[in-house]
């Protein structure tokens, strides 16, 4: 690549930056580190998300012995595979295919002994594709969750605490279907802080989380359930097994890929072209736009003050923001609304440059990972008949960011580690 090429093409610098962070979460990079030890009996893998098919020819690759499975992945974003059987479903939104796919994952793991090994391939999305519920529960009341889930503006943690308590799969119970066999688990994070057991809501992990905590976020956020939901969530039927139940005890939990580390990649990338990066963190959180405003509070100040970093700098990070629909939402996802807040904070600032997407290539109810901004894209908009404020207001980043030709949209990448945004200050 030519040196220097963030002062002469700002889009072209961040596309390779995304490039680079989706590089160093390849699981055909990540995966050999982790393989397992090979069983006396038979090889099991099952896997959940959106890059559970790539996470699936990359072991095929990897695995020199016999082995059998099948993961689900979202519709569209399949790969091709020889041994692993790829199903597809529905996400954000469950729908029957992912309740068949849930059952196979289930009846993969039955009747297993000691001397099996089951490997499952998790990464982000794997709580949409894995539905199954809980006691007299059914499809429709899962999908009212998850709905209901989406809009509160509660963070990943917090909805995947609450999806795991109304599951047959979520929350360890699909490895606690596997004991006695051995269960080893890959895991790229799409969580803030890289909790295991929070991505996909744990199909393989147990953690510490009730049925109480579950309630709790529920009131908080002021969610409206199905009553049969609510009822269920108040029986002890809902109660996940706690890590130290004894059919854990063979359990094994790798994060092969995180946000942390392509963030990492990214500013290597920066520093080879002799610009100086700066990880703000790999874990943050809270509303699209009030992230945005602190982003666009500190570019600023570097832009005209030189602090706390100096020019030419760039500032990164990650995480997972949320957006809070207020109201009937318009097009678009947490990456452009944190663009968007982020373009009216730096309006009119000149040698501010950004962008924000989602590492597995689809941001929100769009197909496009996420956008880029500038100073002038306010004006842009403004000149185009668009009020940026009122796109804001009613969630229409998409709309906003395709009016002035600066959507990013390479497609599906075969990984997910949560959100990379890139601030340039020149």
């Amino acid at each position: 690549m030519d040196n220097q090429v963030w002062a002469r093409d700002p889009k072209q610098f961040f596309k390779s930056l995304f490039e680079a962070a989706v590089a160093a979460a390849d699981p055909e990079r990540t995966i050999r580190a982790f393989l397992p030890q090979k069983p006396k009996g038979r090889t099991i893998v099952i896997g959940a998300g959106k890059g559970a098919a790539q996470m699936a020819a990359a072991f095929e690759k990897a695995w020199d012995g016999p082995l059998e499975g099948a993961v689900v992945t979202r519709y569209g974003y399949a790969a091709p595979t020889e041994r692993i059987e790829v199903l597809e479903a529905s996400h954000p939104v469950p729908d029957q295919p992912g309740l068949e796919a849930s059952a196979r994952m289930m009846s993969l793991v039955e009747n297993l002994s000691e001397d099996d090994l089951v490997v499952a391939l998790v990464c982000g999305g794997g709580s949409a594709l894995l539905p199954a519920p809980a006691g007299d529960l059914t499809l429709e009341d899962e999908i009212a969750v998850n709905e209901a889930l989406l809009a509160s503006g509660a963070p990943i943690s917090a909805m995947n605490t609450v999806r795991k308590h109304i599951s047959r799969i979520k929350g360890g119970r699909l490895a606690a279907a596997a004991h006695p066999a051995r269960v080893v688990s890959l895991v790229v994070s799409d969580i803030p802080g890289d909790d295991p057991a929070l991505v996909s809501s744990g199909p393989t992990v147990p953690n510490n989380a009730t049925r109480e905590d579950a309630l709790a976020i529920i009131e908080a956020y002021g969610m409206k359930l199905p009553e049969r939901v609510m009822q269920h969530l108040q029986s002890d039927a809902a109660n996940a097994p706690l890590p130290d139940d004894s059919c854990f005890s063979r359990n094994e939990v790798h994060v092969i890929a995180s946000a942390a580390r392509s963030l990492e990649a990214a500013a290597k990338l920066a520093a080879e072209q002799g610009l100086k990066a700066h990880i703000l963190s790999d874990s943050i959180e809270g509303e699209a736009r009030e992230v945005a405003r602190v982003h666009g509070a500190i570019a600023r100040e570097v832009a005209v003050n030189d602090r706390p970093f100096q020019r030419p700098a760039l500032i990164l990070s990650g995480g997972e923001t949320t957006v809070t629909i207020t109201g009937k939402g318009g097009r678009g996802g947490r990456n452009s609304e944190f663009l968007l807040g982020l373009a009216l904070e730096i309006e009119g600032q000149d040698g501010i440059h950004a962008f924000a997407a989602d590492t597995d290539g689809i941001d929100g109810s769009e197909d496009n990972a996420g956008a880029f901004a500038d100073g002038s894209t306010v004006s842009r908009l403004r000149a185009a008949s668009h009020d940026p404020k009122v796109l804001l207001a009613r969630h229409d980043s998409w709309g906003a960011f395709d009016a002035v030709g600066d959507i990013y949209a390479p497609g599906p990448t075969g990984t997910n580690v949560n959100d990379l945004r890139a601030i340039l200050i020149t």
